[in-house]
Protein backbone atom coordinates (compact mmCIF):
# COMPACT_ATOMS: atom_id res chain seq x y z
CA UNK A 1 0.00 0.00 0.00
CA UNK A 2 1.58 3.75 -1.01
CA UNK A 3 1.89 5.61 2.35
CA UNK A 4 -0.36 8.63 2.76
CA UNK A 5 0.79 11.47 3.73
CA UNK A 6 0.39 15.70 3.23
CA UNK A 7 2.25 15.87 -0.34
CA UNK A 8 0.12 13.01 -1.51
CA UNK A 9 -3.22 12.79 0.75
CA UNK A 10 -5.26 15.00 -1.39
CA UNK A 11 -5.03 12.76 -4.86
CA UNK A 12 -6.20 9.82 -2.43
CA UNK A 13 -9.15 11.67 -0.80
CA UNK A 14 -10.04 12.20 -4.69
CA UNK A 15 -9.42 8.48 -5.15
CA UNK A 16 -12.37 7.72 -2.46
CA UNK A 17 -14.55 10.25 -4.31
CA UNK A 18 -14.59 9.28 -7.90
CA UNK A 19 -12.15 11.87 -8.71
CA UNK A 20 -8.91 11.42 -10.08
CA UNK A 21 -6.94 15.06 -9.19
CA UNK A 22 -3.54 15.91 -10.11
CA UNK A 23 -1.51 18.98 -9.41
CA UNK A 24 -1.25 21.87 -11.04
CA UNK A 25 1.94 24.39 -10.79
CA UNK A 26 -0.09 27.82 -9.89
CA UNK A 27 2.36 30.01 -12.05
CA UNK A 28 2.76 28.01 -15.07
CA UNK A 29 -0.21 25.83 -15.18
CA UNK A 30 1.38 22.82 -16.10
CA UNK A 31 0.31 19.36 -14.39
CA UNK A 32 2.44 17.59 -12.00
CA UNK A 33 2.28 13.32 -11.03
CA UNK A 34 2.85 12.34 -9.22
CA UNK A 35 2.22 14.99 -6.17
CA UNK A 36 5.24 17.43 -5.35
CA UNK A 37 6.21 19.03 -1.61
CA UNK A 38 6.84 21.69 -4.71
CA UNK A 39 6.25 22.70 -8.51
CA UNK A 40 9.95 22.25 -10.39
CA UNK A 41 8.08 24.47 -12.83
CA UNK A 42 7.37 27.72 -11.08
CA UNK A 43 9.22 30.15 -8.96
CA UNK A 44 7.40 29.78 -5.81
CA UNK A 45 6.63 25.92 -6.24
CA UNK A 46 3.32 26.71 -5.30
CA UNK A 47 0.58 24.16 -6.70
CA UNK A 48 -2.75 23.70 -6.69
CA UNK A 49 -4.74 20.67 -6.66
CA UNK A 50 -7.36 20.34 -10.00
CA UNK A 51 -10.04 17.53 -11.23
CA UNK A 52 -9.02 15.78 -14.36
CA UNK A 53 -11.69 13.86 -17.09
CA UNK A 54 -9.81 10.60 -16.16
CA UNK A 55 -9.27 9.83 -19.82
CA UNK A 56 -6.34 9.09 -21.46
CA UNK A 57 -4.10 6.65 -23.94
CA UNK A 58 -2.27 3.65 -23.17
CA UNK A 59 1.21 4.73 -23.65
CA UNK A 60 3.05 1.62 -22.73
CA UNK A 61 2.67 -1.84 -21.27
CA UNK A 62 4.73 -4.53 -19.18
CA UNK A 63 3.52 -8.23 -18.65
CA UNK A 64 5.06 -8.78 -15.52
CA UNK A 65 7.16 -12.67 -15.57
CA UNK A 66 8.50 -14.86 -12.23
CA UNK A 67 10.02 -13.96 -10.19
CA UNK A 68 7.04 -12.06 -8.98
CA UNK A 69 6.13 -10.38 -5.75
CA UNK A 70 4.24 -13.40 -4.10
CA UNK A 71 1.09 -11.44 -3.75
CA UNK A 72 0.71 -11.12 -7.13
CA UNK A 73 2.13 -14.73 -8.42
CA UNK A 74 -1.77 -16.28 -8.52
CA UNK A 75 -2.27 -13.54 -10.57
CA UNK A 76 -0.08 -13.96 -13.62
CA UNK A 77 -0.78 -13.30 -16.23
CA UNK A 78 -1.42 -9.42 -15.61
CA UNK A 79 -0.82 -5.77 -16.92
CA UNK A 80 0.85 -2.93 -15.69
CA UNK A 81 0.08 0.16 -17.30
CA UNK A 82 1.57 3.96 -18.21
CA UNK A 83 -1.44 6.08 -19.36
CA UNK A 84 -0.99 9.64 -21.02
CA UNK A 85 -3.54 11.85 -19.49
CA UNK A 86 -5.60 13.36 -22.14
CA UNK A 87 -5.29 16.79 -20.08
CA UNK A 88 -1.57 16.77 -20.53
CA UNK A 89 0.22 13.67 -22.64
CA UNK A 90 3.32 14.74 -20.84
CA UNK A 91 1.96 13.53 -17.23
CA UNK A 92 1.63 9.87 -16.75
CA UNK A 93 0.22 7.40 -14.19
CA UNK A 94 1.00 3.68 -13.91
CA UNK A 95 -1.79 1.35 -13.29
CA UNK A 96 -3.68 -2.08 -14.69
CA UNK A 97 -5.88 -2.27 -17.12
CA UNK A 98 -9.09 -4.00 -15.90
CA UNK A 99 -12.06 -5.46 -18.13
CA UNK A 100 -14.59 -3.48 -15.96
CA UNK A 101 -14.79 -1.68 -12.66
CA UNK A 102 -14.03 -4.00 -9.59
CA UNK A 103 -12.20 -6.73 -11.95
CA UNK A 104 -9.12 -8.26 -11.24
CA UNK A 105 -5.77 -7.00 -12.48
CA UNK A 106 -5.73 -10.27 -14.87
CA UNK A 107 -8.91 -9.51 -16.12
CA UNK A 108 -7.94 -8.56 -19.96
CA UNK A 109 -6.43 -10.56 -22.05
CA UNK A 110 -3.04 -9.57 -22.64
CA UNK A 111 -2.94 -10.49 -26.26
CA UNK A 112 -6.00 -7.77 -26.88
CA UNK A 113 -3.76 -4.67 -24.95
CA UNK A 114 -2.41 -2.06 -27.76
CA UNK A 115 -0.85 0.48 -27.03
CA UNK A 116 -2.62 4.07 -28.78
CA UNK A 117 -6.33 2.42 -27.27
CA UNK A 118 -8.21 4.76 -25.31
CA UNK A 119 -8.99 4.10 -21.60
CA UNK A 120 -10.67 5.74 -18.49
CA UNK A 121 -10.16 5.35 -15.22
CA UNK A 122 -11.90 3.55 -12.61
CA UNK A 123 -11.15 3.07 -9.03
CA UNK A 124 -11.14 0.02 -6.57
CA UNK A 125 -11.42 0.02 -2.92
CA UNK A 126 -7.99 -1.90 -1.71
CA UNK A 127 -8.33 -0.42 1.80
CA UNK A 128 -10.61 2.04 3.57
CA UNK A 129 -7.92 4.89 2.55
CA UNK A 130 -6.61 3.43 -0.05
CA UNK A 131 -8.81 2.98 -3.79
CA UNK A 132 -6.68 2.65 -6.78
CA UNK A 133 -7.23 4.02 -9.97
CA UNK A 134 -7.90 1.12 -12.40
CA UNK A 135 -8.49 1.37 -16.73
CA UNK A 136 -10.55 0.18 -18.83
CA UNK A 137 -11.21 0.49 -22.40
CA UNK A 138 -13.06 2.88 -23.58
Amino acid sequence: MPPIDETNGFFWEGTRQGELRVQRCSESGRLIFPPRVRSPWGGTGETEWVVVSGRGTLWSFVLPHPPLIPQFSDLAPYNVILVALDEDPAVRMVGNLVSEAGAAINSVDPETIAIGAGVQVVFEAVSEEVHMPRWVLT
